[in-house]
């Protein structure tokens, strides 16, 4: 079967045609009718098979009706990281050059003012992640009234970075006569739940089981010592080993993924310190440095890519030989996306996993949910040295004195009460104390001996008497003061001057000099 008995319209055959692509996979040939009908489809399949293109090329097809308003995309595609959504990005660009649609990227790490111009505009494709789509409504400049299609990639991978909330929110602001196309590589229990919320009548693909891998990938255990250096030189020599490796499937290029940022950045430094030509992708790096390092991995300027889980879901390289797994993973699904970067639409690829001891559990549940039971490179667990308690897996470093000296572990959170493992070097310095010095006499011996009486202090001679020393009671009088000069007499006040200046004499009392008239009437007389 070709595309073009797909029911996809010409435009986006010849577009498909002049990519180089001739057969459609198992998902794309199964899904794009479903799409092309309009109805709900749920996509389960390995990645690595096309699912990107199983949901595009229909879309192309249906967006040749109608155009964008302002405000108000057509389509909408939800995908969990930067990089994915970059990616779609990306492969609408390669399908749609018989099309002028307007597409818009938004996703963190980028300037608001460029996405809200293309937005705009009018949108008939939006690409987004849902913490920056959120943003945008929240701020009055995104409609979803309009949304035609609402498209969920990687949901197990929403379901891991915590989105299926914002996924919920952002379902309840599209029109319910939408159409939702999910697409994932394993079904947990929790996606489940969520298909059952948002698909109506969904039409289920499966095209492999879920949480498998390709056939097409070896994969390898390789035995490891838990301690940090010891690790990386395991890892160096592995790699080495496969670049010379001629019989088999000989190193072009490989992602080497750890379970922390931290040491994503420890071990491209180390890589770097040895020689290897190698890059770092992790969540905490700025987004200009991300795209950077990821296009120079695909343009073979960079042989290795040191990455966290990042880079473990949907980015397709098509020509990756190898997957180192510095760090097994805690969970057995991100196994499976992280060697499907390799053995890409029916290349061979290896996978290699270092296991060190404490490491036994994952490995369990990784080959439980493959069904697998994966091979030993050389040895088993068995050949690893059990760890002994208190043991530090960070590399000795070296002492002033030239002897190794392993760094000192404290007991974490400063809880009174919990014991502190001492290493061997410590107890080694307090055995060393307590030990008793052969040159040394003994303490009990050195009480019992009798000490030397110590020579008596001499006498001090008396202190010589000073005749003309005074007695304690007999002062010599002391020389009398001067009599002060007398003080000058201040100045009166005004008021002062105005009174002596008026009045001779004192102030008299009562009336003064001026008497009342009617104190000089006399009495009158007494009548008989």
């Amino acid at each position: 079967m070709s595309f073009s008995d797909l029911g996809l319209s010409q435009k986006v055959v010849d577009a498909v045609s002049a990519a180089g692509y001739t057969q459609p996979t198992p998902i794309q040939e199964q899904a794009i009718p479903h799409v092309l009908a309009r109805k709900d489809v749920l996509g389960i399949a390995q990645t690595g098979t096309g699912k990107t293109a199983a949901f595009t090329l229909p879309m192309l097809s249906i967006l040749e009706q109608g155009r964008a308003r302002a405000r108000m995309p057509r389509t909408l595609i939800l995908e969990p990281t930067r990089e994915l959504a970059a990616q779609v990005e990306e492969a609408f660009i390669k399908y749609a050059p018989n099309h002028k649609l307007n597409v818009a990227l938004l996703i963190g790490g980028v300037s608001f003012a460029d996405q809200d111009a293309k937005i705009t505009r009018g949108a008939d494709v939006l690409i987004a992640t849902p913490g920056r789509l959120l943003d945008h409504f929240e701020r009055g400049k995104l409609l979803l009234t309009g949304i035609e299609i609402l498209v969920i990639d990687e949901a197990d991978r929403m379901l891991d970075m915590g989105f299926i909330p914002d996924i919920e929110r952002i379902a309840g602001l599209c029109p319910f006569t939408r159409q939702t196309l999910f697409f994932t590589a394993t079904m947990p229990p929790e996606i489940q739940r969520v298909t059952e919320q948002f698909l109506s009548s969904p039409v289920k693909i499966e095209v492999a089981r879920p949480s498998s891998t390709a056939a097409t990938i070896t994969q390898k255990l390789v035995a490891t010592h838990g301690k940090d250096y010891e690790k990386r030189e395991t890892l160096r020599n592995l790699i080495q080993t496969a670049v010379s490796d001629s019989d088999g499937n000989p190193l072009k290029n490989g992602i080497i993924f750890c379970n922390r940022k931290t040491e994503v950045a420890t071990l491209f430094r180390s890589l770097q310190r040895h020689g290897f030509s190698v890059g770092a992708l992790h969540g905490d790096m700025d987004q200009r440095s991300r795209m950077a390092a990821l296009d120079a991995f695909r343009k073979n300027e960079l042989t290795l890519l040191v990455a966290s889980d990042v880079a473990a879901r949907g980015l397709d390289i098509p020509d990756v030989s190898h997957v180192f797994n510095y760090d097994i993973p805690h969970h057995a699904e991100d196994y499976v996306h992280r060697i499907g970067r390799t053995g890409r639409a029916g290349r061979l690829g290896t996978a290699y996993t270092l296991v060190a001891r404490g490491d036994e559990k994952y490995l369990q549940a990784i080959e439980k949910l493959i069904t697998k039971t994966i091979e030993w490179e050389a040895g088993d667990m068995s050949s690893l040295p059990e760890r002994a308690p208190g043991e530090s897996d960070e590399a000795p470093r070296r002492g002033r004195g030239g002897e190794r000296d392993r760094k000192r572990e404290k007991p974490r959170g400063g809880r009174e009460g919990r014991e502190h493992v001492r290493t061997a070097r410590e107890q080694k310095i307090i055995d060393a104390a307590a030990a008793p010095d052969p040159d040394t006499p003994d303490e009990a011996a050195v009480e019992r001996a009798p000490r030397p009486e110590r020579a008596p202090r001499p006498e001090r001679a008396p202190r010589a008497e000073r005749s003309d020393r005074p007695e304690r009671n007999e002062r010599p009088e002391r020389a009398a003061r001067p009599d002060p000069a007398p003080r000058r007499e201040a100045a009166p006040r005004r008021d002062d001057r105005r009174r002596n200046r008026d009045d001779d004499g004192p102030t008299p009392k009562g009336f003064g000099d001026f008497m009342p008239g009617f104190l000089m009437q006399g009495a009158p007389a007494k009548k008989d």
